[in-house]
């Protein structure tokens, strides 16, 4: 597993509607077409989930702030 999906997982069959060109344009690329559109999917579930640790990592850090104050307000005194 790399984070994303088991590679070992069991390959299931599905139907999809694609769109006719993209369908003729895609099949000209080299390699599987299952594999291209599951490397695809791969990426953009790695793209939620580090949208998903994103917004919880900034949701956290506000909670942080909202408790404790800012590490620069010990400064904001300093300047000027």
């Amino acid at each position: 597993m790399d984070g994303v999906h088991d590679r070992r997982a069991h390959k299931q069959d599905v139907i999809l509607s694609l769109d006719e060109d993209i369908l003729q344009r895609a099949k000209s690329l080299p390699g599987d077409l299952s594999e291209q559109i599951e490397k695809l999917l791969a990426d953009e579930l790695a793209k939620a989930d580090r949208e998903r640790r994103l917004d919880a990592t900034i949701e956290a850090w506000n909670l942080f702030d909202e408790k404790h104050g800012s590490f620069a307000d010990q400064y904001a005194n300093d300047v000027l």
